[in-house]
This record gives C-alpha cells, sequence and structure tokens, in this order.
C-alpha cells in the first residue's frame, strides 16, 4: 500500500464532502471536542483513529446533527448540520456503532420500513430492500427476526439500512465489529466500491490494521482535538519495526546485522523472526541490501506494524500533555458502557 496521506486542514475542493473548522463541544465543564479541523473528500475513505476518549463519537454525532457544536463551523455535503439538519440527513448515511432494530420485524421488512420513512413509496421501498439484502448479503436470514441475529449480521442490517437512501456521505462507525474474517474483507470491498462511486466515507474503528487496507486519508484526534501537522510528522518520521525472516544459515542474519552496525537494542526475536527497527524506507532499502550483499537468504522482510499504528502508538508514546490537554477531562461519559466517548 502506498503511504497514506494524513489530513489535517480543510481544502477548497472539501465542499460536497465533510469540512470541519474549529469544532468544539463541551458537557459541562467535560470537553468532548475541543479543537476539530479537518476535510473528508468524495471519492475517498477517510479513517477517524483516536483512544478512547478522544471525542470520536461525538464528532460523529454532530456531523449527523444530533448534537449541536459549541463553536466553529460544520459542512456536510454543502450543507450545514446545524442550520439545515433535513437537507444533512437526506444526504448522510449515518451507521452508529450500536443501531437499535426493531426487534418484532424481519430484516426485509426493517429496510422497507427504513425506506418508508425516507418518504420512498411502498413500492420502491420493497424494491430498495432486495437490493440492499443482496449487497449486504443478508440473503439466508432476511425473512428472519432482528431480534434473531447475531452481532454481525446485525452491523450488516445497519449498514443496509445506512444506505437505503443511496446517501452521498457515509458516516461509519466501527462497522467491522463483531463481523468474521470473509465478512470484514466483503465489507472492505464494499466500502472501497461505495467510494470509488463517489461517496464521501468517514469510518471509525479501532482495528487499525484493516483500516490500513482501507482507507485513503487518515485524521488522528486525541483529547478532543486533530493533531497537528507536526507532530504527524515527528511520528512518520520514527523508527518502526521490520520483520525480517530468513531461510538457509540463521546464524549469518545475527552476524550481518552486527557488521551492518545495526545496535542490539534495535533488535528483538519473535518466534522465527528477527524484528529491526529501522527509520525509513531508504533505510529498509540499504539494510535489505546490506543482508543480501552478505549471503543472507531473506524470505520476508516487511514492516511489523502498519503507518495508522506506527503513527498512533508513536503519538500515543510521545505525548506532549501541553500539546494535547486541557480542563475538563477526555469526553462525555457513555451512559451504557461507562467509557469516555
Amino acid at each position: 500500500m502506498t503511504q497514506t496521506p494524513y489530513v489535517t486542514a480543510p481544502s477548497p475542493s472539501g465542499r460536497d464532502g465533510i469540512v470541519v473548522t474549529g469544532l468544539r463541544r463541551s458537557f459541562g465543564d467535560v470537553h468532548a471536542v475541543r479543537d476539530m479541523t479537518f476535510t473528508a473528500r468524495p471519492g475517498r475513505v477517510t479513517a477517524l483513529i483516536g483512544p478512547n476518549g478522544a471525542g470520536k463519537t461525538t464528532l460523529l454525532l454532530m456531523l449527523a446533527t444530533l448534537l449541536a457544536p459549541d463553536a466553529g463551523t460544520l459542512s456536510v455535503a454543502g450543507h450545514d448540520p446545524v442550520t439545515s439538519p433535513g437537507a444533512v440527513r437526506r444526504a448522510t448515511g449515518w451507521m452508529p456503532d450500536v443501531l437499535g432494530s426493531w426487534n418484532a420485524l424481519s430484516v426485509r421488512r426493517a429496510i422497507e420500513t427504513t425506506a418508508l420513512l425516507y418518504g420512498m413509496t411502498a413500492e420502491r421501498a420493497r424494491e430498495r430492500a432486495e437490493e440492499l439484502i443482496t449487497l449486504v448479503s443478508l440473503e439466508d436470514i432476511a425473512s428472519a427476526q432482528t431480534r434473531s441475529l447475531s452481532r454481525g449480521q446485525k452491523q450488516r442490517l445497519s449498514l443496509a439500512r445506512a444506505l437505503v437512501h443511496d446517501p452521498s456521505v457515509l458516516l461509519l462507525d466501527e462497522p467491522a465489529s463483531g463481523l468474521d474474517p470473509a465478512a470484514r474483507v466483503a465489507l472492505r470491498e464494499l466500502v472501497r466500491g461505495l467510494a470509488r462511486d463517489g461517496r464521501t466515507v468517514l469510518v471509525s474503528s479501532h482495528v487499525l490494521a484493516e483500516l490500513e487496507e482501507l482507507a485513503d486519508d487518515a485524521v488522528f484526534v486525541e483529547q478532543g482535538s486533530t493533531v497537528s501537522a507536526e507532530r504527524l510528522a515527528r511520528a512518520a518520521s520514527s523508527a518502526r519495526p521490520w520483520r525480517i525472516r530468513t531461510t538457509g544459515s540463521p546464524e549469518l542474519l545475527p552476524q550481518a546485522l552486527a557488521d551492518l552496525q545495526v545496535p542490539a537494542a534495535a533488535v528483538s526475536t519473535v518466534g522465527d523472526s528477527l524484528l529491526v527497527a529501522v527509520s525509513g524506507e531508504d533505510s529498509a532499502a540499504d539494510l535489505l541490501a546490506g543482508l543480501v550483499h552478505r549471503g543472507v537468504r531473506v524470505s520476508t522482510f516487511a514492516p511489523a506494524v502498519g503507518d495508522f499504528e506506527r503513527t498512533f502508538l508513536d503519538l500515543d508514546r510521545h505525548s506532549d500533555p501541553a500539546e494535547r490537554s486541557g480542563p475538563g477531562g477526555d469526553g462525555p461519559l457513555d451512559p451504557h458502557t461507562g467509557d469516555v466517548r
């Protein structure tokens, strides 16, 4: 995968996507969103990355017109969620982490009912339900009551309901939660296809390896603020471990690393591989060339973690309280889990 650009500021081309500028939202003395500024562009999948308590859910609720900001501006598909909530809802498909369903309704009827709520005729609602049942692979359970669905099946139903009105913007909060590996791959292909059709997709997930394969852009947030371009640049330039596996004589690799003056502190063993901390792809290419030149038969040479995970971990490891904190704590408590949002 080519290196993913990190988004920290709006661009003029983002008008019909999502544009967030100087956004703030507090709950009493709790500052959930302190200062967020970014753009999610049409035709691209933008990852929203941050630890628990970073303000991601509060941000998504404001984009979905379910919360009003205290300060700053929002634009979703060219509309303001505060002054034009109806236009935003018509343009937006919202898939929260947990979406309740009508327990006594079948999967098919739940999608039809959602379509009716968007003003479709009964005939068009039935047609749309069949289209979406096929799209998200719910054919085998289309007649089952939603109360009987597994977590992963409910997630697929939630996605179908978010897509029912063919929105131009998608807000996806932990969309792969509960999905098995095959369903995760299918979801990834589906979301990529939706973006290729010109939609703006903003997706939040804690599974960074999955986001790495899905997203074109990334927005990093912590304690209610988007991470500055300067901090992202420092994180991107930090060393990260590369996994090296060899065939043939195992003693050649440690000796070659010593000959190449790789510090012992930069090397660790995991299973049948060595992890070597390397700063940048140029240094990695030089290291590989040096190993091959010394007769090491390298069978695996690749980053042990992706760009997103490396950046996330480095930001967490080297976070500066003066850059990221302020009065009031992390975010509002979720009444169901007790976690900060």
